[in-house]
């Protein structure tokens, strides 16, 4: 008890609003009755066990999205693997660092919050009708992914993708920082893995570059450092990274952080795929392909407080082809929407790319 009010009043002095629980299920209720941004849990306590408390808290699909950081005096690499194999997002062991604790606790909750985002939007294009409420996404063990590995050691890196294997994962070895970025933006991966050598500079530099670039913003980053040198790791939680594993691991360990990480980004993948296409379908033509008139009316006002306030012209050409819907052909089926089909057609040709096309 006296281990909560201190870790309580640290995190309010870091303007977190903490509520705290002393048993398993007392602390399921406030996850559930609550706006919980993140989890922290530890292992021993009344009635249930934090590994409980934690698989409960992802096998619900409300809850599931709700970072879990286990902290506890468990020392035994077991215990760890138990614990990220249950859901956790990390486990923590006592006594640890205000600083280490507190890089952890941000780069979850801003992670946290970006998922909200799009889960906000599904939900409202949910209710817009663009989205099948029955349809429950497919599970996912987190295997069969395809990773990067960045290290420049060949015999670490050798017994990395020997380790992932084991989970059928497909990893791409980049052995040099040198052009390791545009390397593993090309390659597309679900996830990058980071090996931190002897010198902070090259490693921290691709992470900041990876969050840098529009094509790998999202995508989550794997640190593997050294404990003595847990300064770099907490810079690289800073830069955007999503989690580190300790060198020397083991490969229980490394599996199973392996697929919490490509776990989650098939499932922002789902999100932004399917907000992507509720988007098309709620903003384009069905039959010509080009931005309907809901799109036209909301992009043209906007258009022209921008071009007054400027003090600039703006150009709207109209077409009217109505009158081909009543012409048939020489089978006497209306041709009407074939022409509209290739007016757009010609139309999207034509047009500059800052120009819009509607019908």
């Amino acid at each position: 008890l006296a281990s909560i009010k201190v870790l309580a009043a640290k995190l309010s002095g870091e303007y977190y609003d903490v509520v705290t629980a002393t048993d398993g299920p007392t602390a399921l209720d406030l996850v559930h009755g609550q706006d919980t941004d993140l989890v922290l849990l530890d292992v021993m306590m009344p009635e249930m066990d934090g590994f409980e408390v934690c698989r409960r808290i992802k096998a619900n699909p409300e809850t599931a999205h709700i970072p879990v950081v286990m902290v506890t005096a468990l020392s035994d690499g077991s215990d760890k693997v138990r614990g990220l194999e249950a859901g956790a997002d990390d486990f923590l062991t006592k006594p640890v660092s205000d600083d280490t604790l507190f890089a952890r606790i941000r780069s979850l909750v801003r992670l946290k919050r970006m998922l909200d985002q799009w889960r906000l939007r599904e939900e409202t294009i949910e209710k817009l009708g663009f989205l099948d409420a029955d349809q429950s996404p497919p599970r996912d063990d987190g295997t069969d992914g395809h990773v990067v590995l960045v290290d420049e050691s060949r015999n670490q890196s050798a017994n990395i993708c020997e380790t992932l294997a084991h989970d059928d994962h497909r990893v791409f070895v980049v052995s040099s920082f040198e052009d390791a970025g545009e390397r593993i933006a090309a390659a597309d991966p679900d996830l990058a893995i980071i090996n931190f050598g002897s010198d902070d500079d090259p490693p921290l530099r691709l992470c900041s570059r990876l969050r840098s670039d529009e094509r790998t913003r999202q995508l989550p980053i794997l640190v593997l450092g050294d404990e003595e040198h847990m300064g770099r790791l907490i810079k690289a939680l800073d830069l955007g990274v999503n989690d580190y594993a300790f060198q020397p691991f083991g490969e229980s360990e490394l599996l199973a952080r392996v697929r919490t990480q490509v776990r989650r980004k098939r499932y922002q993948d789902r999100l932004r795929a399917s907000f992507l296409k509720s988007l098309t379908l709620a903003l384009t033509d069905s039959l010509t392909g080009l931005h309907n008139r809901r799109y036209l009316s909301g992009h043209l006002e906007a258009l022209m407080k921008r071009m007054a306030d400027n003090a600039k012209p703006l150009a709207l050409m109209m077409i009217d082809v109505d009158h081909f819907k009543a012409v048939n052909d020489a089978h006497g089926h209306p041709v009407g929407d074939e022409v509209l089909i290739a007016v757009a057609q010609r139309i999207a040709r034509g047009v500059r790319a800052f120009d819009l096309a509607a019908r």
